[in-house]
């Protein structure tokens, strides 16, 4: 089976560690990658939060690519909504100019924390978040150095330009996003971490494939890998997720009952919070391979993005390790440029 491997981490504060800790040991986890096969590292965007460290991808990614030789690191991913897409170009062009042919620019659309943080970020600003299509539109112009002529900012470029741009991904959970991705020509990462349920999966990816055939589809995938099954099973336990379902229709993901509750008081709106069984692929390696080797072949995936979210140290670095494209012996795919 010809897809990749790819892994988002989200600098969890696991076991007690500090925020310096965190930090630390995703730099630690992203050197493992590397020597393990993977093809690319990702960092996420969580703002006031007192689990998660990794609040500015960007920043965070500098450092990773410093700290690293050949692996593709990345944004996993900016959270377009709050941030002038001039100046995430700029950003990334810096990143690219750097260190060529390793940087990769995923952008998301989810809030990244509560209201409150949302406000924080958007203060002083006009921003009200509903123009996300046309962000990403301007950024991808902005990148390719392709804005058109009776654009009002035509003539504006984001320098330095790179000889090797950063390759462009969108992030979503939604047939809406594998849609606005196909038709902007943008690889597609579907969050099934966030979103698992099978018929949105089937949909998006009919979606993208409809309005991009030959576009990098991608899927952000929570597992876990133990040396027996058993194992593996004892250590996903009761583990939940939680989601906040707004009046307003919108429905979030949080990591707690007391963060989703939270979120709904700050939103304003009538809300209620829900529960459910976190669906984390598990067992060994092998149990997982087939797993993913399945969903390669119904769905045409090239790329699988793994999200572990236990939050014990050794058993998920052993995940990372048993999963690696070394250790599975995978033909490693890459079609992103």
């Amino acid at each position: 089976m010809s897809y990749s491997l790819g892994i988002l981490d989200q600098s969890p504060l696991i076991e007690g560690a500090t925020n310096e800790q965190a930090l630390q040991q995703t730099v630690a986890l992203a050197q493992k990658a590397e020597q393990l096969g993977y093809t690319r590292f990702w960092v996420s965007e969580h703002h006031n939060s007192e689990t998660l460290a990794g609040t500015s991808p960007e920043v965070l990614v500098s450092y990773l690519l410093a700290k690293t030789t050949s692996i593709r690191i990345g944004s996993g991913g900016v959270m377009l909504q709050h941030y002038s897409p001039y100046k995430v170009a700029e950003n990334f062009h810096v990143l690219a100019s750097l260190e060529p042919g390793r940087v990769d620019l995923g952008i998301g659309k989810a809030p990244g924390g509560l209201p409150l943080s949302t406000k924080a970020l958007q203060y002083g600003t006009l921003n009200n978040g509903e123009d996300f299509e046309e962000r990403l539109t301007f950024l991808q112009q902005l990148i390719a150095n392709t804005l058109p002529v009776e654009h009002e900012l035509n003539g504006v470029q984001a320098t330095p330009i790179p000889k090797i741009k950063p390759s462009l991904f969108l992030l979503g959970a939604s047939p809406k996003s594998a849609e606005i991705a196909g038709k902007l020509g943008i690889a597609f990462v579907f969050a099934r971490f966030i979103n698992s349920d099978i018929d949105v999966l089937t949909e998006a990816a009919k979606t993208y494939r409809t309005h991009l055939p030959n576009g990098h589809f991608a899927v952000s995938i929570a597992a876990l890998a133990a040396p027996t099954t058993e194992e593996a099973q004892a250590l996903v336990g009761e583990q939940k997720i939680t989601k906040v379902h707004l009046a307003s229709g919108r429905s979030l993901t949080l990591q707690s009952v007391e963060l989703a509750e939270k979120f709904g008081q700050e939103s304003g709106e009538a809300f209620t919070v829900q529960q459910y069984d976190a669906d984390i692929v598990f067992g060994t390696p092998e149990d997982i391979k087939a797993t993913l080797d399945a969903f390669h072949k119904q769905f045409q995936i090239d790329e699988f993005i793994v999200h572990t979210p236990i939050l014990k140290a050794f058993e998920r670095q052993r995940s990372f390790e048993l999963l690696s494209p070394v250790n599975l012996h995978l033909q490693q795919k890459e079609t992103v440029s």
